[in-house]
């Protein structure tokens, strides 16, 4: 890691040393997504390689020293040995990279979003606790709501859909975009937003069986959403080179 003093002359360019730097080697393929529990020093990765990874952490400095050893979360079909046999020459064409996860309020369950189209729910020592299927192609973005009561998840497939987790089921499934739903992000408990390739946000609640805002304004595809703290304004980004 390298810092520039921007041109100001107060500081040089620092790099740290890799003494000082933990590296997390385990996945054997692309590593596309990493969140941090809310509630202690524990980090999920999400990769190519069909898993997520579960890291904990000691605490302390970091440094070139301290190894982890990850606890594995399979996404294939064939139990928990068949992510080994996953190579990127003989599985171009499996549909196993883990594309989002996303923790719970409180750290006890982690939520992952898979190319497979099947949300998945593991607890904090990596059991599988629940598989949710309804999509029909791969999850690009899943967020839990703040009372860890519902998960809402977009897709490939032009939906959105908020689960009830505890019951395993489908409480809502709003089918607005034309194109696929890039990224999804609750505004409240019952209400969020989601945006697609089709250039629109949509602002949905759940109960309600049509859209409560459609926002237009982009030139290209919305690539991300972002909910203030307050709920009250909506940041989005964009293939069109601007943020919103």
């Amino acid at each position: 890691m390298a810092v520039d003093d921007g041109g100001d002359g107060r500081s040089g360019e620092y790099k740290t040393p890799e003494d000082e730097v933990t590296a997390l080697v385990g996945h054997t393929s692309e590593v596309f997504i990493c969140a941090w529990s809310p509630v202690g020093l524990q980090l999920a990765s999400g990769s190519g390689d069909a898993t997520a990874r579960l890291w904990s952490l000691p605490s302390g400095p970091s440094g070139k020293s301290r190894q982890c050893a990850p606890v594995v979360l399979p996404h294939l079909v064939g139990g928990s040995e068949a992510w080994r046999d996953v190579s990127k020459e003989a599985s171009k064409d499996v549909s196993k990279d883990v594309t989002t996860l996303d923790w719970k309020h409180d750290g006890s369950l982690l939520a992952t979003g898979s190319y497979d189209g099947q949300a998945r729910v593991w607890s904090a020592s990596g059991q599988l606790t629940q598989t949710l299927s309804r999509h029909k192609g791969p999850i690009f973005s899943l967020k839990w709501n703040r009372t860890g009561q519902f998960l809402l998840s977009g897709s490939v497939d032009k939906t959105a859909i908020v689960w009830d987790v505890g019951a395993g089921e489908v409480r809502q499934q709003f089918s607005f975009h034309t194109e696929p739903t890039l990224d999804v992000d609750w505004r409240d408990d019952t209400s969020f937003a989601s945006c697609s390739t089709d250039r629109v946000i949509f602002v949905c609640a759940l109960g309600e069986e049509r859209y409560l805002k459609r926002l237009e304004g982009h030139e290209d595809e919305v690539n991300a959403i972002k909910w203030d703290p307050s709920g009250t304004l909506l940041a989005s980004c964009s293939d069109d080179h601007t943020a919103k």
